[in-house]
């Protein structure tokens, strides 16, 4: 009954001169966080979160530099996961993990860092 009595709602308002809206790159840059590297990937994580927000505020200039942001960011992660997961390949295939592991030195105390 009470749907019968409310006026009609408008039709969202649709700016013409809006450009299509920006990448976000959320979903890659979780990815990254969890897959890759840690820190570059909350980065872009902090990044993509501004993107929807600043172009539903306008800001459209605002939008596409985080999403820009967010994108490198994920690249970065991307990279620094491929060149751990190449470092621990060799040391894999060399034979030199034992030693960063502790497995290699004498009384088996590894690496202290």
């Amino acid at each position: 009954m009470e749907n019968q009595n409310r006026p009609p709602q408008p039709p969202p308002v649709i700016d013409p001169a809006a450009p299509v809206r920006p990448k976000n790159w959320l979903v890659e840059s979780i990815l990254i966080t969890i897959l890759c590297c840690l820190p570059f990937g909350i980065v872009g994580i902090v990044n993509a979160a501004k993107v929807n927000s600043l172009y539903d505020q306008g800001l459209y200039d605002e939008s596409m530099r985080s999403s820009k942001n967010a994108k490198r960011w994920a690249k970065y992660g991307l990279i620094a996961g491929i060149i751990y997961l190449i470092f621990v390949l060799i040391m894999v295939f060399s034979g030199m993990l034992p030693m960063f592991t502790g497995m290699g030195l004498p009384g088996g105390e590894g690496l202290a860092f």
